[in-house]
C-alpha cells in the first residue's frame, strides 16, 4: 500500500498533501458540484475579514501567458456570514479545515480568530500577510519581520489551533521572515502568494485590470516559487506548504523534493476543477515507480 499522508505535526496529519489555495475555491463548498472535496487532504477557505468586503472594482482578473493576474481585493462575505452560511456544509468534510484570515489591523486579525476560536470543526488558521492587491493590511504585515513576529505571537497566545503564516514572494529574504514566524510560534508557513504583475492593452494603452498592478499566479511562477521553498527550507524547522503554479502531479513532487511537506492547488482549478483526482493518481504511480511506500520520504530529498 502507498501512504500519501503527510504529518505537519504530531497531531495534524493530512490524508494526502493536497490542499486548496485560498481564493481559488470559494469557501471549499464551490468545488462540490464538480469534484468530491474529500479528495483533498485539507481545505483552505477564501480569506475572511471581520466585515464583508466588496473587493476591488472590475476588471480585476486577466489571463496572461502561462498564468493570470488577479486583483480581487479580498472580496468576501465576512466572518459572521461565513459561520451562518457555510458551517453546516463544511462540518461534513472529514479532512483538515483551515480558515484563511485577512485583516487590515492587528486587532482585526485577532478579533476574527477570537470569533472562530470556539468552532471545533475548524482545525486551523492560515494568516494572510501577503495579499499584494489591497491598500490596507495584507502584505504590510508580511514585509516587516518585527511586525510579522508581533502579529504571529499575539495570535499564538489566543489559540491552540494549527497556525499557518502565508508569506509573500515580494520580499528580499523570505527565509528570514519565515524564521521570525517560527520563533513567534507558527506551526507552519505557506508560500508563495502571488508575485506582482501587470498587463497593458496595446490598442487602448490602458491597464487590463482596474488596479493596474495585481498578483500573478499560474505555471509562470512555479520556478520562482520552488526557489523560495528551497531558501525557506534552509532557514526553518517547521513544515512548509508550497504554493505556486502547480498543474500536475510532477509539480507536486518537485515542491516536496524542494522541502514542502504539503502543497496548495490554486490557479489550476480555473483550468481543471477536478485536477486533484488526476494528481492523486500520479502521486501513487510515482511512489510505485520509485519503490517508495510513503510519500513523506521524499520531503526535502532533492540533492541540493
Amino acid at each position: 500500500m502507498i501512504d500519501l499522508s503527510t504529518k505537519l505535526n504530531q497531531d495534524f496529519i493530512l490524508d494526502n498533501p493536497l490542499m486548496t489555495a485560498s481564493g481559488t475555491c470559494g469557501y471549499g463548498d464551490d468545488l462540490g458540484e464538480v469534484v468530491d472535496i474529500e479528495n483533498y487532504g485539507g481545505i483552505v477557505t477564501k480569506s475572511l475579514s471581520l466585515k464583508p468586503r466588496k473587493g476591488n472594482p472590475p476588471p480585476r482578473i486577466v489571463e496572461t501567458p502561462s498564468g493570470m493576474i488577479n486583483s480581487i481585493g479580498l472580496a468576501n462575505i465576512g466572518v459572521q456570514s461565513f459561520l451562518e452560511e457555510k458551517k453546516t456544509g463544511l462540518k461534513k468534510y472529514s479532512g483538515k479545515l483551515i480558515v484563511n484570515i485577512a485583516g487590515e489591523t492587528q486587532d482585526e486579525f485577532l478579533k476574527i480568530a477570537e470569533i472562530l476560536e470556539n468552532e471545533s470543526w475548524i482545525d486551523g488558521y492560515e494568516i494572510n500577510v501577503s495579499c499584494p492587491n489591497v491598500k490596507k493590511g495584507g502584505i504590510a504585515f508580511g514585509t516587516d519581520a518585527d511586525v510579522l513576529y508581533q502579529l504571529t505571537a499575539k495570535i499564538r497566545e489566543q489559540t491552540d489551533k494549527y497556525l499557518i503564516i502565508k508569506l509573500s514572494p515580494n520580499v528580499t529574504d523570505i527565509g528570514s521572515l519565515a524564521l521570525r514566524a517560527q520563533q513567534a510560534g507558527a506551526d507552519a508557513v505557506s508560500l508563495v502568494n502571488t508575485f506582482y504583475g501587470a498587463a497593458i492593452d496595446i490598442h487602448t494603452r490602458k491597464p487590463k485590470i482596474n488596479s493596474v498592478i495585481g498578483g500573478l499566479s499560474g505555471p509562470a511562477i512555479k520556478p520562482a516559487a520552488i526557489a523560495k521553498v528551497i531558501q525557506t527550507a534552509q532557514k526553518v524547522d517547521i513544515p512548509i506548504i508550497g504554493i505556486g503554479g502547480i498543474t500536475d502531479g510532477a509539480d507536486v513532487i518537485e515542491f516536496m523534493l524542494a522541502g514542502a511537506s504539503a502543497v496548495e492547488l490554486g490557479t489550476v482549478h480555473f483550468m481543471n476543477p477536478a485536477a486533484v483526482v488526476e494528481i492523486k493518481k500520479y502521486l501513487v504511480e510515482y511512489c510505485r515507480q520509485h519503490e517508495i511506500n510513503s510519500l513523506q520520504k521524499i520531503i526535502g530529498k532533492a540533492e541540493i
